[in-house]
């Protein structure tokens, strides 16, 4: 089915807004985390399940919103996840205790899974494949990307200013405002094929196998790497995960639709975003605890000092704009993972005394510039060449790849992060004074900055290697012959 004609730009605006909001809400909680445990009494271990409830959930179900968004209307499904979100926001600032918040957040992540792929989705069925389409997935991966620096600073401003139930009161004027806009200025697409189902059965077993991953990654640190708790919650995993490549394979309206990773393009661009998302939703996490637990900053202080970070965004991905046409899509993201590395690496010279300006902030500056030039494209190449009836179920395993890969990434870093302050703190011999503590903290974060590089490392490599220049041409000449079959293996 057509797309209604309606002013592409406005359209864009309406969808970034929402999308905004879906991204602040991965982040916003971090600085915002000492409090939350304080006021609810959650322990470490749970602490963590504030931000991962949020990013398994909308990761898991991400899949089944692109489907539900071709087959029953973008546009539809899109004021639904409005909707859910905005619910979800209003009952996480009044949750009473961690299990409900744990609970309302997994329910926010569901309104996300249904709001971004829809949004995505009908951004790619609005505008058409080349220098307009480049224009506004610019737009797109600044709102996306910086959405999450944002949330940072928010989340210190609410936090300091009122209390932590104002990084979810902040949605609901939002979400109610974009509904509204929405409801009369998005246009309505969908597959023509009207006849599908869902595939319920899909969902749930991807997100309950991935839910079993993480939970076995983030008790490894408490039951052991090798013991049976950890193992059997491995097994578990792999097992329901196994469960979903057969019941993809068997339905005859699957979820994901496995051929479409004979595209070369779709699997070189999602892979690439599950290790740079590994990568980065960690360094968000790590850096906020630096500052605020090592370096003293407040909440307030905290949220401000990521100022930079969301303008580099900003700068990278306006750059990558101009690029792309010049450099081509394959070559710009690969300078910017390049550049997200260097600063990663930069963050070892952090110690207990550092400088913010003189320690903290060159890695800042160089990582988020670097992830700027690096969204645009890789967006661009996992949205490029699918066909209007695929544009929900492409976004949707774009979008899934990245939380999917934040998520696991940061329960792989944290856990590794945990282990290295444990090993310093037992090497002492004797009761840790603040300042031992202080530089165990740190010997932990220099793990988990490492382990992030390692991962948008072999991102480039992999994109590196898995794309050839003649697929990727028609991103940014307008070309449509980017087809399907063309990009296959």
């Amino acid at each position: 089915m057509a797309a209604e004609h309606r002013n592409p730009w406005l359209v864009l605006t309406l969808v970034c807004m929402a999308q905004f909001m879906v991204i602040l809400d991965a982040t916003i909680v971090n600085v915002a985390l000492p409090s939350i445990q304080s006021d609810l009494g959650m322990s470490d271990a749970n602490l963590q399940w504030v931000v991962n409830a949020y990013a398994l959930t909308f990761g898991g179900f991400l899949l089944l919103g692109g489907r539900a968004g071709d087959l029953v209307g973008r546009k539809r499904v899109f004021l639904i996840g409005v909707v859910v979100f905005t619910v979800a926001s209003l009952l996480n600032a009044l949750a009473p205790s961690e299990e409900a918040l744990i609970v309302f957040r997994g329910l926010q992540g569901l309104g996300a899974a249904l709001i971004a792929p829809a949004a995505l989705s009908i951004i790619t069925t609005t505008f058409a494949e080349g220098a307009e389409r480049t224009k506004a997935m610019g737009v797109w991966a600044a709102i996306a990307v910086g959405g999450g620096a944002v949330g940072l600073v928010l989340g210190g401003v609410l936090t300091t200013a009122f209390s932590w139930p104002w990084i979810f009161y902040i949605n609901l004027p939002i979400g109610f405002a974009v509904f509204l806009a929405a409801l009369r200025d998005v246009p309505e697409s969908k597959d023509a094929h009207e006849h599908r189902g869902f595939d319920l059965a899909g969902a749930v077993t991807v997100t309950a196998g991935l839910l079993a991953l993480v939970y076995g990654i983030v008790k490894a640190q408490e039951k052991g790497w090798t013991s049976l708790h950890t193992g059997g919650f491995f097994a578990l995993a792999l097992t329901v995960l196994a469960a979903f490549v057969v019941v993809e394979r068997r339905s005859s309206d699957p979820l994901v639709r496995l051929s479409i990773f004979r595209t070369r393009t779709v699997r070189a661009a999602n892979v690439a975003m599950f290790l740079v998302a590994a990568g980065m939703f960690a360094t968000f996490y790590f850096n906020t605890l630096y500052l605020q637990r090592v370096l003293g900053f407040s909440a307030l202080e905290a949220g401000l000092a990521f100022l930079p970070f969301t303008a580099g965004i900003v700068v990278g991905a306006g750059l990558s704009q101009r690029l792309v046409p010049a450099l081509g899509a394959r070559r710009v993201p690969l300078i910017g993972m390049g550049s997200a590395v260097i600063g990663l690496l930069l963050f070892q010279r952090l110690q207990p005394g550092g400088e913010y300006v003189s320690d903290f902030l060159p890695g800042v500056v160089l990582t988020s510039i670097g992830m700027g030039l690096t969204f645009v494209p890789v967006t661009l190449i996992a949205t490029s060449g699918i066909p209007s009836d695929d544009a929900g179920l492409a976004s949707g395993i774009y979008n899934t790849s990245q939380q999917i890969g934040g998520a696991l990434g940061l329960a792989v870093l944290a856990t590794l992060a945990v282990s290295a302050t444990t090993d310093t703190l037992a090497g002492l011999g004797r009761e840790p004074r603040p300042a031992d503590q202080a530089q165990a903290l740190v010997d932990g974060f220099h793990v988990a900055y490492f382990g992030s590089a390692l991962f948008i490392a072999a991102a480039a490599l992999l994109l590196a290697l898995l794309v050839r220049r003649p697929d990727v041409e028609a991103v940014a000449a307008g070309d449509d012959g980017l087809a399907l079959e063309g990009a296959a293996a």
